[in-house]
């Protein structure tokens, strides 16, 4: 089964967003959804703090601050 990582934050509404449209992706195509909180861990931090959302794919990353829908089910559909 694919892993779909979410890299956010708390207040991000982006972030939200986010999850939203990767809930609605879930409905047709079965992953895993890991949502990691930035704020906790300092290397992710400054990794991704002026990036977020970021979204990746098996540990690629695919989207930052947007999820493409359309893309994302057709990669998980290739997967």
């Amino acid at each position: 089964m694919s892993v779909v990582t979410l890299y956010g934050s708390p207040e991000c509404h982006l972030c939200e967003q986010a999850r939203s449209a990767l809930l609605r992706v879930r409905a047709d195509h079965q992953f895993e959804l890991v949502e990691r909180d930035i704020t906790r861990d300092d290397d992710l931090h400054r990794a991704y703090l002026e990036r977020i959302p970021v979204i990746a794919l098996d540990g690629e990353e695919l989207f930052e601050f947007f999820v493409s829908e359309q893309e994302l089910r057709a990669r998980l559909a290739s997967h």
